[in-house]
């Protein structure tokens, strides 16, 4: 087991093989085995980037989450935004699966790794145009937990949650 008592500093960066991945556990066992046996396998085909969080005494990992591209149907969007949108696939950022280890549970990381897949993400935009950046809730917990920042659900899709990328701008503009 972990202990975040001892956490020093926390890092957050890509996932490499000098990770120790054996140890994580969630809770929900598909995000589990996603990070233990299939993240590599999305970094080597360019499926996904995937993040990890550690801190400065050891490689464990603490909590990860990805990111890819991804487009959206303009029908997906409730109609207030879709009548002000062009008529065709939305270009977007994808956080597919977002967890941390039992060990941290309640004590902030998930809304570190949530606040730094936004940066990254921001600082993607001002290269590639993305309109929103949209998570896929593993249940109905992690759903709310997206809702509290701003996340709506998708009108064919409610596990699936989307946030412009323009609200957060302005968001960040009249801090």
């Amino acid at each position: 087991m972990i202990r975040v008592d001892h956490i020093s500093k926390l890092i957050v960066e890509p996932l490499s093989k000098r990770h120790d991945r054996a140890a994580f556990s969630c809770g929900l066992p598909q995000l589990d085995r996603y990070l233990k046996r299939q993240a590599g396998q999305d970094i080597q085909r360019r499926i996904a980037r995937v993040f990890v969080c550690t801190d400065d005494n050891s490689d464990a990992v603490l909590g990860f989450y990805t990111l890819s591209a991804l487009s959206i149907e303009l029908t997906s969007l409730p109609d207030e935004l879709s009548r002000k949108l062009p008529r065709h696939s939305i270009p977007c950022a994808l956080i597919g699966r977002l967890a941390v280890d039992r060990s941290t549970h309640g004590r902030g990381l998930g809304r570190m790794l949530l606040a730094d897949a936004v940066k990254r993400t921001l600082a993607a935009s001002e290269t590639v145009a993305m309109h929103a950046l949209i998570v896929d809730a593993a249940n109905q917990e992690a759903k709310r937990f997206y809702e509290k920042f701003g996340f709506a659900p998708l009108t064919e899709a409610p596990m699936r949650l989307f946030l412009p990328l323009r609200q957060i701008a302005l968001r960040d503009s009249h801090s």
